[in-house]
């Protein structure tokens, strides 16, 4: 199982100069994704927002410098809001991502979790379903052929127009990223393609059924099972202890998910809250290195995934905090998981 992590690159949106805050972030990012590489992570992704409290807009540009500074470690969006974007102009960006990075690059497509986009790129809501899938099937061709004839009612159409630069890798990876709903899980399995589930909320095991939903309809459309992937996609925070890990994530999480909750009618978040989320059973994945590998592999074997992505860089984190957090997935957590699961792959299956 592939292990990485990924962020929005959040910023203060009350800092007085945004410019300077933008740059200290970023410059930070780079350092993070460089450090994730250095300790053996598997992949980094970051996600495209629109809003003053987030410092990524345009993922493939900072991936791109990323890869400059990085030799293993995959790069990729997480996500980009395919809705609003032009299909065109994205293939292109991570095709020049992938040449740069040594064929390192990745798209993960999604409606993405805010709207501030549709309105900024001249795009309607009462299309939000239509344009996602109509520029997912524009994206889906141009990865299969270099020149293209496609024609959509969303977009004007495509004749014999060749798109270019080609990427490294042929094809060049497209996920699709879902928050839970049925019909865009069951879509994902249907297209063959790999699916990232985002569980930010409830106990995780509730959504084990989704993961046999999307392999079921890829069964049901005869999708080969070798291009069947999937991805856990959380929120977590990884410290020398426990205690630590909580004390430190909580109040920047809190700020956030409040901050949040407040534009969508939400309740405030607590204390209490925060610590059922970090049980056994919860949704976040926070603690000691043992912890929150000991619930990785747990998990692992009731999803059957085949990556997990963390988020731990939610709202204003000392960056030294995040630095010492990857230091220890890299280092602590990723062998522990690896091993296990190794294990549990190599055991013999008892006799029926």
């Amino acid at each position: 199982m592939e292990l990485g992590l990924y962020t929005f690159g959040d910023v203060d949106p009350n800092a007085p100069d945004k410019g300077r805050e933008g740059e200290r972030r970023l410059r930070e990012l780079i350092e993070e994704i460089e450090l994730a590489d250095q300790v053996g992570l598997d992949v980094f992704g970051l996600g495209e927002h629109h809003r003053p409290d987030y410092a990524v807009s345009a993922p493939a540009v900072i991936l791109a410098a990323a890869a400059a500074r990085t030799s293993r470690i995959r790069l990729t969006s997480a996500v980009t809001v395919l809705s609003s974007e032009d299909p065109v102009r994205v293939f292109q960006q991570f095709s020049t991502l992938d040449l740069l990075s040594g064929g390192r690059a990745e798209m993960m497509a999604g409606r993405g979790s805010f709207i501030e986009s549709f309105p900024l790129f001249g795009q309607s809501l009462d299309d939000y379903d239509d344009l996602f899938s109509e520029k997912l099937d524009l994206l889906i061709h141009l990865r299969e052929q270099a020149v293209i004839t496609w024609s959509g009612t969303m977009r004007s159409a495509i004749h014999g127009r060749g798109v270019y630069p080609r990427p490294l890798q042929d094809p060049l990876p497209l996920w699709i990223a879902v928050g839970g709903t049925p019909q865009s899980v069951a879509r994902a399995g249907a297209l063959g393609l790999p699916m990232a589930l985002a569980i930010i909320g409830g106990e995780p095991a509730r959504f084990a059924p989704l993961f046999e939903l999307y392999r079921e309809a890829a069964r049901r459309a005869g999708q080969e099972p070798s291009r069947l992937k999937t991805s856990v996609n959380v929120h977590g925070f990884i410290a020398d202890s426990t205690q630590a890990a909580a004390d430190q994530f909580y109040g920047p999480q809190a700020e956030v998910m409040n901050r949040i909750g407040r534009e969508r009618g939400w309740g405030p978040t607590s204390r209490a809250q925060f610590d059922q989320a970090i049980s056994p059973r919860g949704n976040l994945f926070l603690g000691d290195p043992d912890m929150v590998a000991e619930k990785i592999i747990r998990h692992a074997k009731l999803f059957r995934n085949d990556r997990f992505l963390l988020q731990m860089a939610i709202g204003l984190m000392p960056h030294a905090q995040i630095m010492r957090g990857i230091e220890l997935y890299g280092t602590k957590v990723a062998p522990l998981v690896r091993a296990a699961l190794a294990e549990s792959a190599e055991a013999p299956v008892a006799a029926q």
